[in-house]
């Protein structure tokens, strides 16, 4: 009878060690604008769009990530695509879970009968409210267990800073829905900020820029290109030019008008004088000895707005500290769930919820 009862346990643990061994880890950066997905040991597997569309009529989801967002502005109208996440948190709670659901589903491929480990970044001034709306989505989507960690310390995870030093270091994450600035020492944050003022806003920025100078009408999508094409933080000498199409709001017919770097420069300059100020902010709250590291190392920049021309060197003009952008800036937030998710043990003052 005692020999049994040994070889059934011996099987449990076995058993265990297996499930544990085969219980797959995916990070997920899950922007307002894109979702990704880093699996350890392969890196970035998945880089869409956060877009659902959904059928008005039965609120039937049709599509996901990039299907969805080549349906907007584009759909009839019992068909919506729109995105369920707004400022970084859970807009649409159903939406989200159904496509986070999607997601993972895809990540997993053939192993999707193993429920995996998963961890998802939120903004910095994240509420207890969101943090628990993302764990729970998260769980039914079909995790076995969810992390929740602010996308400030991941950034830095991801961008290779060695947190855990006694050392401050400023990372400023700029995404589509926030911007989230953080100064951090031995794991933790010490002062930050984060707003919602981020690539969205500038996209509408240079929509209603257009509007309003050239009387011509464009989509958010068209003016993304456009700030990606041309756009600039601070005036050039040497402009670029692109032909911007859309509808003219007095003849109604199409148009097409001739946009330079220097009037994105103006569309967008308000809206960067608000993240500037984020970053000023938490450096006159930073105690003076991680303000000198700070001036030493200088300003991390990571996410993907922080690839606008020139971002680095208008804020060394507004605040005298010197930035550069991380390599890989879209990827560093994934990449830091990754990360945290292999050293749950070394990070795990990090984590502000799980399950």
């Amino acid at each position: 009878m005692s020999t049994i009862i040994c070889f059934g346990r011996r099987s449990r643990v076995l058993w265990l060690g297996f499930m544990a061994f085969f219980t797959p880890k995916l990070g997920i950066d899950l922007g307002t604008a894109n979702t990704l997905v880093f699996v350890p040991g392969k890196g970035v597997i998945l880089n869409e769009p956060s877009v659902v569309a959904i059928s008005e009529i039965d609120k039937r989801i049709l599509a996901v990530g990039f299907g969805a967002k080549e349906m907007i502005g584009r759909t009839p109208g019992e068909i919506v695509a729109y995105r369920p996440m707004r400022d970084g948190v859970i807009a649409d709670y159903r939406v989200t879970q159904a496509m986070l659901r999607y997601f993972i589903s895809k990540a997993l491929g053939r192993w999707q009968w193993f429920k995996p480990e998963v961890m998802i970044s939120v903004p910095t001034g994240v509420t207890s409210t969101e943090r628990r709306a993302v764990v729970e989505a998260a769980i039914r989507a079909g995790a076995k267990s969810a992390y929740v960690v602010k996308e400030s310390v991941l950034a830095a995870i991801g961008a290779g800073i060695p947190i855990q030093e006694a050392r401050g270091n400023m990372v400023v994450d700029i995404g589509g829905g926030t911007t989230d600035v953080a100064v951090i020492s031995l794991g933790g944050i010490v002062a930050s900020t984060s707003i919602k003022c981020a690539g969205d806003r500038l996209d509408r920025a240079i929509a209603d820029y257009i509007k309003k100078t050239y009387n011509l009408g464009i989509g958010e999508k068209t003016a993304e290109d456009v700030k990606i094409a041309i756009g600039s933080a601070v005036p050039v000498e040497e402009e670029i030019v692109v032909q911007v199409r859309g509808r003219d709001f007095i003849s109604g017919l199409p148009r097409t008008v001739e946009i330079k770097t220097n009037d994105i420069v103006k569309a967008v300059g308000k809206d960067l004088r608000e993240i500037i100020k984020a970053i000023r902010d938490v450096l006159q709250e930073t105690p003076p000895e991680l303000a000198s590291d700070i001036i030493d190392r200088g300003i991390i920049m990571t996410g993907g707005t922080s690839q606008l021309r020139n971002f680095p060197e208008l804020i060394l003009r507004r605040t005298g500290v010197k930035a550069e952008v991380a390599e890989d800036p879209l990827y560093c937030v994934a990449r830091g769930t990754g990360i945290a998710l292999e050293h749950l043990d070394t990070y795990k003052k990090a984590i502000i919820a799980k399950r």
